[in-house]
């Protein structure tokens, strides 16, 4: 089947927009990529949207909620009309958008996940069926609801050596552990770029730190850096999750822009080497997926922590930038395959499920 792929993270960057051909078992070929950044307006906009989802016990209706799900639909069918428009390809062609929409709040903890964005508008938006709303089947029977894409890292890692494990540095970093005969784990290990983002922009006016540049320059303060990993989190067996607001730069407050850079780069890098020890086996390798993969400093961090030297997605020919919409895409043919996409090892749902629901474009 053909099919595209929507994500737009925490992080507030823009729509990832990806195009594959899949089985959405073995078989998978990408055939695009594009990355749609959000204005200046619609990162505030959805910025607001994402601070008073938290203020909320559950998911409801709210005005700026509203208008920014619609903004999300906007932008979203702007990123695959583009997309088929690169690629060549005409709507008509694609059997299924897998749309991730946006996380405002994940709160698994309380029986629920948020993401906005109506897949019914998107599929009359595209005139494409939509399969949306990933998660929430999960969190109902009880799983964390994320992280969902070690389904699709373990199709791409079929051919590796096994045991290989797969870090995703986003807003928030995530692992996948593909072992022997195909044993599945995964799980959030921290936070990734966002706080380091939020820290930057705080401090500096910067969207982020460009290649570790600021945080190289920096020292590491290691009470501050202790006083972070103290949180409790950090020992709780998975399955588990976090959402981005789960953290904040609290703790870094008074140290110069430089320290407070390379205290927190350094927080998710030992982070990530703590998360090992929840792993089944030491990996004999560490690939590297998101944009945190950008980041020279962050990278040196985590191998010094791990001492496994992390691999960059691309060098395997894999475009460490769109796995996550990739993956959405691919997860959209195994709904309608009726194939799972969270198992007990990713997301501690009692038994292999699949999730999303379904929704075909109105007739004209």
């Amino acid at each position: 089947m053909l099919a595209i792929g929507l994500m737009s993270g925490t992080s507030l960057d823009g729509v990832d927009a990806a195009l594959i051909e899949t089985d959405g078992e073995r078989m998978v070929r990408p055939l695009g990529f594009r990355s749609e950044p959000y204005s200046d307006s619609a990162r505030a906009e959805l910025a607001e949207a994402t601070a008073l989802a938290l203020t909320f016990d559950r998911p409801r209706a709210s005005p700026p909620i509203v208008a920014a799900g619609e903004l999300i639909v906007r932008t979203h069918a702007l990123a695959v009309q583009k997309l088929l428009r690169d690629a060549g390809v005409e709507a008509e062609t694609v059997d299924v958008i897998g749309f991730h929409g946006q996380t405002v709040a994940h709160r698994p903890d309380r029986g629920w996940t948020w993401q906005i964005g109506e897949g019914q508008a998107l599929a009359d938006a595209t005139g494409i069926a939509t399969v949306h709303d990933f998660r929430s089947a999960d969190v109902a029977a009880g799983g964390q609801g994320a992280p969902l894409i070690p389904v699709y890292h373990a199709a791409l890692a079929a051919g590796l050596e096994p045991p290989v494990a797969l870090l995703n540095l986003g807003g928030v970093a995530n692992i996948t552990f593909i072992g022997r005969e195909g044993a599945l784990v995964a799980f959030d290990t921290g936070p990734a770029n966002g706080l380091i983002d939020h820290w930057m922009e705080a401090e500096c006016g910067q969207r982020f730190d460009a290649g570790g540049a600021l945080a190289a320059a920096g020292r590491v303060d290691p009470a501050v850096l202790a006083k972070m990993l103290a949180h409790g989190w950090f020992d709780q067996a998975p399955p588990k999750s976090l959402d981005r607001n789960d953290f904040t730069i609290e703790a870094a407050h008074g140290l110069s822009a430089a320290d407070g850079a390379a205290t927190l780069t350094a927080f998710t890098a030992r982070t990530v080497a703590r998360a090992f020890d929840h792993l089944p086996e030491r990996p004999r390798r560490l690939l590297v997926a998101g944009g945190g993969r950008h980041n020279a400093t962050m990278l040196a961090m985590i191998a010094a922590e791990t001492g496994l030297t992390p691999e960059p997605t691309d060098r395997l020919g894999w475009n460490g930038d769109a796995l996550e919409a990739e993956g959405f895409a691919y997860m959209a043919v195994r709904r309608l395959r009726d194939l799972p996409i969270s198992f007990p090892g990713t997301t501690g749902v009692p038994r292999v499920m699949t999730g999303g629901m379904l929704c075909c474009p109105a007739e004209v």
